[in-house]
């Protein structure tokens, strides 16, 4: 990633003389244009990105635990923890798979792609706030409601979001890998939405795999997870692969979204005492920060690239038809 300081003050201007040789060769026809690489244009691939995916690869076979599953009425093994958080985070990067045989698109289905991933975002804003609210657990020793604390950890997720945008919008020309500026800026926050949300799923998969019944409580919140994160990674390669990034460079990026949570579901399970009342300001922090993303960010862009009417058309199936998703992966996961 590159940036590059917003200039201060404006260059100064300069008049340029028509010459032939700005205009058209002495032939009289048009010069060839340099390729370059937009929107529609082709994506290509870092050797770097296909050496970070050959490492997840083989990390995810060397970390099998045996067995696969924890044993009955035992403690599951740290092992155990890690890797069904790791099959979590590797689920993330199946929302790619429908894109791999569609073309590139024009900026009209650039805005149409915002728009579905803004409803995506903001169902699943509303499914973190709801399981923030009604927080639940033996564990919890905070004398402070979940609701509260729900609301504080939105308001901090906005303010964070609102302090991240201000720095990244003093840099220019911010690169990150085939995008640049307003397209690397958006993509940046949205990487850095996607992962703190991550956090507090990989504090949700520790936690569950504490207590009498963790083994099967563990399993099932994992799966539920996994299933959850296939549309994330929907909703995350909607915005890159639209605006020219690679397929493998998307699932780079939607994996790396979700690797908190087998980062963070090993001390989860290892101090479950100590993360529980913290859990709720972390399912507001990720939902406050998505909504000002989904909104402000994505929206206002679908907007700019359709009409109101059509991110208004786009976006309100999109939200309603995740809101759908995740509760039948709830019903068929808890039956």
């Amino acid at each position: 990633m590159e940036l590059k300081r917003r200039s201060q003050q404006s260059q100064p201007s300069s008049s340029i003389q028509p010459s032939r040789s700005n205009s058209f060769p002495e032939n009289g026809s048009p010069p060839k244009s340099t390729p370059t690489t937009t929107k529609e244009g082709s994506a290509t691939t870092s050797t770097w990105v296909y050496v970070l995916l050959l490492v997840i690869a083989v990390i995810t076979v060397v970390t099998i635990p045996h067995p696969f599953h924890p044993t009955h009425h035992e403690p599951p093994s740290y092992q155990h923890v890690f890797y069904y958080g790791w099959l979590t985070a590797l689920s993330t990067g199946m929302g790619v798979l429908p894109f791999l045989f569609l073309p590139q698109v024009p900026s009209f289905w650039i805005g149409v792609s915002n728009a579905v991933a803004a409803g995506m975002m903001l169902a699943a804003s509303y499914s973190l706030f709801l399981e923030g609210y009604s927080h639940d657990d033996p564990h919890d020793t905070s004398t402070w409601s979940g609701l509260v604390r729900t609301i504080l950890g939105a308001a901090l997720g906005l303010l964070f979001i609102l302090l991240t945008k201000n720095i990244l919008d003093q840099y220019e020309d911010v690169k990150v890998g085939v995008l640049g500026g307003t397209d690397a800026r958006k993509a940046l926050l949205i990487f850095f939405v996607m992962t703190l949300h991550s956090f507090s799923e990989g504090v949700g998969i520790g936690v569950s795999f504490g207590g009498s019944h963790g083994s099967e409580l563990g399993m099932f919140i994992s799966a539920s997870l996994a299933a959850h994160n296939v549309p994330e990674g929907l909703a995350i390669a909607v915005i890159l692969l639209p605006r020219g990034v690679s397929t493998a460079t998307a699932l780079l990026w939607t994996i790396s979204t979700s690797l908190p949570q087998p980062i963070m579901a090993v001390p989860a399970y290892m101090f479950v005492h100590e993360f529980v009342p913290v859990l709720p300001i972390g399912l507001g922090f990720a939902a406050g920060a998505m909504v000002w993303v989904a909104v402000a960010e994505l929206l206002m862009e679908a907007i700019q690239d359709t009409n109101i009417w059509t991110t208004v058309m786009v976006a309100v199936p999109s939200c309603m038809g995740m809101l759908w998703l995740q509760a039948a992966l709830d019903y068929e996961t808890r039956s």
